[in-house]
């Protein structure tokens, strides 16, 4: 498998027109996105002048300089660029920040664009000297604001490659005055040799990016090869990198620091930031720290977020704006399932008002296994498979465990593995386990990969979180020796139920192994510690406006309601006689039609039919606009059909009719006072319907809920997620027969929505019926037995799950390039598969009952098909898609 051009891909990528083009972007010191958010006029225009500045040393450095708006002294920024592009890659960061009053100044590193010279990797007498001869040509500016003569006021800010030259630089050079770092190292020895082992494909990933060996400083090349033959780091090679860290400066880097680090990253993990930011801390200097969901192996980069948080952070810091809200100290982006309208992962951010460090909050998890013996084959092959360096994009395999789905491998004999016991409830890791194990070797050395997976409740399904493993050299191991392992940090839930299983493997794709054979010995010292950052928390979603208009207009409707019902069961007028035959139906509609106001021909909704059984958890989709809302609303008495029959329970559908007291609903949101309990919310409600307080059964509906404690606490402390469950509670107060419940899982993250699942099966697992409204495809295909697909007001299909979707197990396996046939008959034949279909962008492959995704993407890799991406075929979103598409 060609892993060259991918990793080019990658690199390049920085620039803004790639894929991950938001690993520069992250560090843009926002401004365009929120300048024409909040300008009418147009916006200053902004001027650009290239000039080509020549260093100390002859090199010629490409640079361009921008400014906008009146005359007068203002902060700078130097902006970099990541590695292999060039001062162009940013040009649009640079502008947008010039419109926020910054005197911008970016330039090509040298060996890239049209700056001359060798690379050297942040060579602190190449790059960090050029930057620093940067500085002096801002301190003679006009444009720039002076701290005194010669220095300047000036931040930096760069991603990657960029971002380390800005930490070396603020070391070197104590004229900087603010940092805002990402994606980068604190050591670059320990990020390509982590723990005496080669990281191969990333180390020739760096050489492919920066154009062949040649085109480094000599002494770089020759490391580089020599490494890359022994596959062994020798102390000359640590030496030389740890020269071109930040870590070699650490002690000087004190000026206030943001640091934004990605989870989806094999090349500079957590730990790195994390080295950076106790550094720079003790060095008296304000650090706030950022986790975002992607990385270096792809993801969501979250730039709008990021651009927004970063110049605010030089807002306060450059331009001395107390009043710019800089975000909390620490925070994590935590992905959840897959929104089916954009195919986008969704994300939730938690926070603390302190950094907690990789090991706060230790808690024990015991594990079991015997001692065990494997080998390290000849050859260091078949290796196992954990992270594809440099493959990126949004479906990185990373990302895809972020999701739930593993795809990593290990063959067999070629592992140790020890499992903890189901968890008793769920476990939320933030930072790096450990663990101590024993290991002799029948070779000198041994190198061990280390692990920890995240099972499933069957042994089945196994995910490793980011994709991440730590290695490990173990140095004189013939006699035996105890190894303290640091597993790499994760932001990683793992739901009641699951295990935890350390597994140590003699081999790894991304790493060099001995290829000597040898058998390794592995047992167990200790159990395995998980941090779990107690204070990080996920925080309240600010109160709506409509939680204070809205309870007074449900109270009115409510009202409303039971005055007309009230009438109207007196003097039974407009009432259709109930259909004894239907008695036993929660629902039946028939004909259904609901025009647009003031139009003859353009219909919300149109002769619309269905039924609905007990014991149902139906799940009604649609695009945006297919009518759903309004069926709901005519099925609830709130508006009424131009044509056609809603009956509940063989009882016709009117407002304020009786049979409306055996459904319960929650159709575009619930209002709640907010300095009131959430018990006292639901029984103030309840008063408010008329009925007796014994028919609530309010205690059954919140247990139902599971609010637990937090019913006794003021609405106004919930987060979103407990507002949205106390309206779950209130549409089930009363035990309908029949609930209604339209996006139920919107501001839920990951876990709430989890419980919400469980909660609507568990209701409808009591003889009652549930409809569900949602547009998130793989939450109803885990929760619905039935669905009934609506498209521009029209029925399109209804019916039991399995039936529209299908059965069978199908992935979707990206290709950097298009898959000859040759090969998809390949594919086709492999054990496990049943069949593989080529698309537009790669493959299509349905698996057999012995078949897995761990085992198909090995054997992709060894057919050398260029994967780019795999995931699940999700088989639901592609037969929603289907029958959309295929309707009038």
């Amino acid at each position: 498998m060609d892993l060259r051009l991918p990793g080019l891909r990658w690199f390049r990528s920085l620039r803004p027109r790639g894929a991950l083009a938001a690993g520069a972007a992250v560090v843009v010191l926002a401004g365009a996105g929120t300048y024409g958010a909040v300008a009418s006029d147009e916006p200053p225009a902004v001027r650009r002048a290239d000039r080509v500045m020549t260093m100390g040393d002859g090199v010629r450095i490409d640079t361009s300089y921008f400014t906008a708006g009146p005359a007068g002294r203002r902060p700078a920024v130097l902006l970099g660029h990541g590695f292999g592009g060039s001062k162009n890659d940013v040009r649009k960061q640079a502008e947008a920040l010039a419109r926020e009053g910054y005197a911008v100044l970016t330039w090509s590193a040298r060996g890239f664009g049209r700056s001359t010279g060798k690379i050297g990797l942040n060579d602190p007498k190449g790059e960090v000297a050029d930057a620093s001869r940067l500085v002096d040509w801002l301190a003679k500016q006009p444009e720039v604001r002076l701290d005194k003569p010669g220095d300047p006021r000036v931040g930096m800010a760069g991603a990657s490659y960029a971002g380390a030259v800005s930490l070396l630089t603020a070391g070197h050079d104590d004229r900087i005055d603010a940092l805002a770092p990402s994606l980068t190292y604190y050591d670059l020895a320990d990020a390509l040799f982590p723990n005496g082992v080669l990281k191969k494909l990333w180390a020739s990933l760096f050489v492919s990016a920066g154009g062949g060996c040649d085109r480094f400083e000599p002494e770089l090349c020759r490391m580089y090869q020599r490494v890359a033959e022994s596959g062994t780091p020798d102390a000359e090679a640590r030496r030389l990198l740890e020269r071109r860290s930040p870590s070699a400066v650490a002690d000087r880097i004190d000026v206030p620091t943001l640091l934004v680090q990605g989870q989806s990253d094999s090349l500079f993990p957590l730990g790195q930031s994390d080295a950076t930011a106790t550094a720079v801390r003790r060095n008296g200097a304000p650090v706030d720290v950022d986790w975002i969901a992607g990385g270096h192996d792809g993801g969501d980069m979250e730039t709008a977020r990021v651009e927004g948080r970063v110049r605010a952070w030089f807002d306060r810091h450059l331009k001395g704006d107390k009043s710019a809200d800089t975000g909390p100290a620490f925070r994590v982006t935590r992905t959840g399932g897959v929104d089916s309208t954009d195919g986008e992962a969704q994300l939730r951010g938690a926070s603390a008002d302190r950094y907690p460090g990789l090991h706060s909050g230790p808690r024990e998890i015991p594990l079991t296994g015997p001692e065990q013996t494997f080998d390290n084959p000849a050859g260091a092959g078949p290796p196992a498979v954990s992270a594809l360096p440099g493959l990126g994009g949004s479906g990185g395999l990373s990302q895809l465990s972020s999701l739930g789905v593993g795809v990593s491998l290990d063959f067999p004999g070629q592992h140790a593995r020890f499992d903890s016991a189901p968890l008793r409830k769920d476990l939320r890791i933030t930072g790096s386990p450990t663990a101590t194990v024993h290991v002799t070797s029948s070779s000198e050395d041994a190198v061990l990969f280390a692990k920890v997976y995240d099972v499933g409740p069957d042994g089945r399904q196994q995910v490793l979180p980011s994709q991440l493993v730590t290695p490990v050299r173990v140095q004189n191991a013939k006699d035996g020796k105890d190894v303290r392992l640091t597993l790499p940090a994760i932001d990683h839930e793992v739901e009641r139920g699951h295990r935890l299983r350390l597994v140590l493997a003699s081999t790894d794709l991304a790493y060099a192994s001995p290829a000597a054979p040898a058998k390794y010995t592995v047992a167990l010292k200790s159990d395995l510690t998980v941090p779990t950052a107690p204070g990080v928390s996920t925080a309240a979603a600010p109160l709506p406006s409509w939680v204070w208009w809205l309870p007074l207009t449900a109270a009115a409707v409510a009202l409303a309601l039971i005055l007309t019902g009230r009438r109207r069961t007196t003097t039974g007028s407009g009432a259709g006689a109930p259909d004894p035959a239907l008695a036993d139906v929660p629902l039946q509609i028939t004909g259904l039609s609901k025009r647009y106001a003031g139009s003859a021909d353009r219909y919300a909704v149109q002769d619309l039919s269905f039924r609905v059984e007990r014991g149902q958890v139906l799940g009604l989709l649609g695009p945006n606009g297919a009518g759903k809302t309004t069926t709901l609303r005519m099925l609830m008495g709130l508006i009424q059909p131009d044509a056609g029959e809603i009956r509940v329970f063989g009882h016709a559908i009117r407002p304020g009719a009786p049979v409306l007291s055996r459904v319960g609903a929650f159709v575009e949101g619930a209002g709640f006072l907010p300095h009131l309990s959430g018990r006292e919310n639901l029984e103030l409600y309840w008063k408010a319907t008329g009925r007796p307080p014994e028919d609530a059964h309010l205690d059954e509906a919140l247990r139902i809920a599971g609010l637990g404690d937090a019913l006794a606490r003021a609405v106004r402390t919930y987060s979103q997620g407990m507002r949205q469950r106390l309206a779950i509670a209130q549409a089930m107060l009363g035990l309908p027969d029949l609930l209604i419940l339209d996006e139920p899982a919107n501001g839920l993250d990951p876990p709430q929505i989890r419980e919400m699942r469980e909660v609507l099966i568990r209701y409808a697992a009591a003889g009652r019926t549930v409809i569900v409204s949602s547009h998130l495809l793989a939450e109803v295909e885990q929760t619905c037995t039935h669905l009934v697909v609506m498209d521009r007001g029209r029925l399109v299909q209804a019916g039991p799950v399995g039936e529209i979707t299908g059965s069978g197990e199908t992935l979707l396996v990206g290709t950097a390039t298009a898959v000859e046939d040759a090969v998809v008959e390949k594919v086709a034949a492999l054990p496990g598969v049943a069949s593989a279909v080529r698309t537009d962008d790669g493959l299509l492959v349905r698996l057999d009952a012995g078949g897995s995704a761990q085992r198909l993407v090995a054997e992709l890799v060894r057919l050398e098909v260029p994967v780019h991406s795999v995931g699940p075929h999700r088989r639901l979103e592609d037969a929603f898609l289907t029958l959309i598409g295929g309707s009038a």
